[in-house]
């Protein structure tokens, strides 16, 4: 009896052993010389990532002994890829980092299996899923052949939640390039930030020249110029990683874990501006540019403002922010940028933005300075139509509370997208500067008249013809103030600039109703 005990008790030792000795070898990623030069390329690990973004001692990893299906002589410590689950400010939150010292943490079948296990576990619990990308693309030959077509995404519940789920929030941080497959944890991302020495493309260079020929750097390919500016796959740019990790944190602050519960209140804060400023800061003539996120810091809670989108669509600022502890999602036209009109790329910024908001229970504030939507060959050829079309259907199926302040132009289309009646806000109000209509009088008046004021220019010479545009356009300025629309129930009340923080947070309150703070979506 004592020789078994001995022996069961060798076994047992040999097999802690050899645990400790595989769980050493995992942790120690791709070794000390890939951990080297990816520091000398100013990045860090997958594991000091996961370090400065969760809570200390909160970490708990899942699949840390996975190995490729196709076993190489090389480290490749848990097949490049780290999943598990943590706390981010005392909430739980599960996480994808990608370990580029592995394998340039190419994706092969393994890691994806390890993707969808944690991407599931967040969707069916209702945990925020944050993927940390740092990827070259597909692993070969992992992938080739009839690899490729058997591949273990589960695409119902890796890009979206499992069937009867609600919807979770979902962080990418672009930290190095991350091109292929890595690519799907931004087209997933609720929010995309990405460091300004990143790329984020669906194939990389050296795919795109064999396949088309085309010569292209990673940053031409698709860095912060590129996936912020102009296409709009990343919503913030920011200088390191810290920066990245932050902003991941800062984003969850203001969601809930899932879409089924009530967004996260917060402890009120006075503005940052005094609102005595709002009597001054916008200026009455209507072509006078000035920057409105000055207005809305004397509106929104203090240091609440988190831009989304910031350099793409820029005519239209859309925001996380707090007003009374309340989260909201701010809409506000940016007359510093193309007066404020809404471009394809705003109105496709307004949809996305309308879609975290709704998602998450989020009440849409708008502010509007908009001189319509942009006309001409351009905005035909980028889809204005479609993309108008998309805005108005979103706001007016919109359930969470809808508050729209006209603080000055609200001339066409771009008012209603913006939160104009035909969308149904719960409360719409305009500042006394407020000028409203199909659209402004010096457009009008040369459109609506342009045949009496040709004939006037005939017969009558310049000076008639002067003449005729002050008269037309002072009496289309008339009907363009707010007076009519609020003597016609249009608008709900014309307010005193200094009351709007006031009446935005009493119409939030009686939206809301007596019901649960959530929509339809997260029900």
């Amino acid at each position: 009896m004592a020789l078994r005990d001995s022996v069961d008790a060798s076994a047992a030792s040999s097999g802690r052993e050899e645990l400790e000795e595989r769980r050493a070898r995992a942790l120690a990623m791709g070794g000390p010389e890939r951990v080297k030069r990816l520091h000398e390329s100013g990045r860090q690990t997958a594991r000091e990532r996961i370090d400065q973004l969760v809570d200390p001692g909160s970490w708990h990893e899942l699949g840390l002994l996975a190995e490729p299906e196709l076993r190489r002589p090389e480290l490749a410590a848990a097949d490049g890829i780290i999943t598990g689950l943590a706390r981010i400010g005392g909430r739980k939150v599960a996480i994808i980092a990608i370990d580029a010292t592995v394998l340039a943490g190419t994706t092969a079948p393994v890691n994806m299996r390890k993707q969808n296990r944690i991407a599931e576990w967040a969707g069916r619990r209702g945990l925020p899923l944050i993927c940390l990308s740092d990827n070259d693309g597909g692993r070969l030959p992992d992938l080739l052949g009839w690899r490729f077509s058997g591949v273990p995404f589960d695409f119902s519940s890796f890009l979206q939640p499992p069937a009867g789920c609600p919807a979770i929030p979902r962080v990418t941080a672009v930290l190095g390039d991350s091109f292929g497959d890595a690519a799907l944890h931004a087209a997933m991302g609720n929010l995309v930030v990405m460091v300004k020495n990143s790329s984020l493309a669906l194939s990389g260079p050296p795919v795109i020249k064999a396949a088309i020929g085309e010569d292209v750097d990673a940053a031409e390919l698709g860095g912060p110029a590129v996936a912020h500016e102009t296409s709009g796959s990343a919503h913030m740019v920011v200088d390191d990683e810290k920066e990245a990790l932050d902003a991941a944190r800062r984003f969850l602050t203001y969601l809930p874990d899932s879409a089924a519960l009530p967004a996260p209140v917060a402890v009120p804060v006075d503005p940052t501006r005094d609102p005595e400023e709002l009597l001054t800061l916008v200026p009455a003539e209507s072509r006078r540019g000035y920057d409105m996120h000055k207005v809305l810091e004397a509106i929104v809670d203090g240091g609440s403002l988190f831009e989304w989108g910031k350099r793409f669509g820029r005519s239209l600022i859309c925001a996380l922010a707090r007003i009374d502890g309340q989260p909201i999602g701010v809409f506000a036209s940016q007359p510093m940028q193309r007066a404020g009109v809404l471009d394809v790329a705003a109105l496709t910024k307004l949809a996305g933005f309308a879609d975290l908001c709704e998602t998450f229970n989020l009440p849409m504030v708008f502010f509007q300075d908009v001189p319509g939507l942009m006309i001409g060959t351009d905005a035909e050829k980028g889809g204005i139509l479609a993309g108008y079309e998309r805005v108005v259907v979103r706001l007016a199926r919109a359930t969470v509370p809808k508050i729209a302040t006209i603080v000055r132009k609200a001339f066409g289309g771009g008012h209603i997208a913006l939160g104009g009646r035909p969308v149904k806000p719960d409360l719409l109000l305009a500042w006394p500067s407020a000028e409203m209509g199909f659209m402004a009088p010096e457009t009008g008046v040369r459109t609506v008249y342009r045949r009496k004021l040709e004939a006037t220019l005939a017969e009558q010479g310049e000076v008639a013809h002067a003449a005729l545009i002050a008269e037309l356009e002072a009496e289309w300025a008339a009907e363009s103030a707010p007076w009519e629309a609020a003597a016609n129930i249009i608008l709900d009340d014309i307010i005193d600039p200094r009351q709007t923080r006031e009446m935005i947070i009493t119409g939030i309150d009686f939206a809301w109703g007596s019901a649960p703070r959530v929509t339809k979506t997260g029900c």
